[in-house]
């Protein structure tokens, strides 16, 4: 692992679990053992490494999840394989995304205002939203889909935000049943 992948993944780690404006510089450099000379030399500022942190949690979730929903080519078992893999996520089944603490970009983002972080957060969740799309347009008009994967994003964001807040680790299984009605 390069210094900057390092400083990345120990960055992501920290702001995940205690926030962004809750992690000084400092901190990151004494957990990595990284020079603050080596830092600035991959990174102009804690911004530029902020950005670089979703970017990296943004690919690490993307082929994730999508790697479970590729394996399957309707739309039903394409969403359903989405909420199985939230609830493996949840319920801290899925080493490559670290223990379950919410939604980093949720978190993330209600730490900044109007700043282009807001906007990094959105293209995540927007490209969950045109992946479903995706998938659902292959089996339902343009229209059907839309509104289809709006509502199962909806129902997604809710069983992060339940599971995380409420505290219910099953409220993927949950949300799945929910979904799944939309399919009849």
């Amino acid at each position: 692992m390069t210094k900057r992948d390092e400083l990345i993944k120990t960055a992501f780690e920290l702001f995940y679990l205690n926030g962004v404006h809750s992690v000084g510089i400092n901190q990151i450099l004494a957990e990595t053992g990284v020079a603050k000379k080596t830092l600035y030399t991959h990174f102009a500022s804690k911004e530029a490494l902020l950005e670089a942190v979703i970017a990296y949690r943004d690919e690490r979730f993307r082929t994730w999840i999508f790697g479970l929903m590729d394996q399957y080519s309707e739309a039903e078992t394409i969403v359903k394989a989405m909420f199985d893999g939230l609830d493996d996520w949840f319920n801290d089944r899925v080493d490559s995304l670290m223990s379950f603490q919410g939604c980093f970009f949720v978190k993330v983002n209600a730490e900044f205002v109007q700043h282009r972080v807001n906007d990094l957060c959105f293209e995540h969740k927007q490209a969950i939203v045109n992946y479903l799309l995706s998938a659902l347009s292959a089996e339902y008009g343009e229209d059907r889909a839309r509104t289809m994967a709006d509502q199962v994003a909806l129902l997604k964001e809710g069983a992060i935000t339940q599971a995380y807040l409420g505290k219910d680790r099953q409220a993927a299984i949950k949300a799945w049943h929910m979904a799944k009605t939309l399919f009849r």
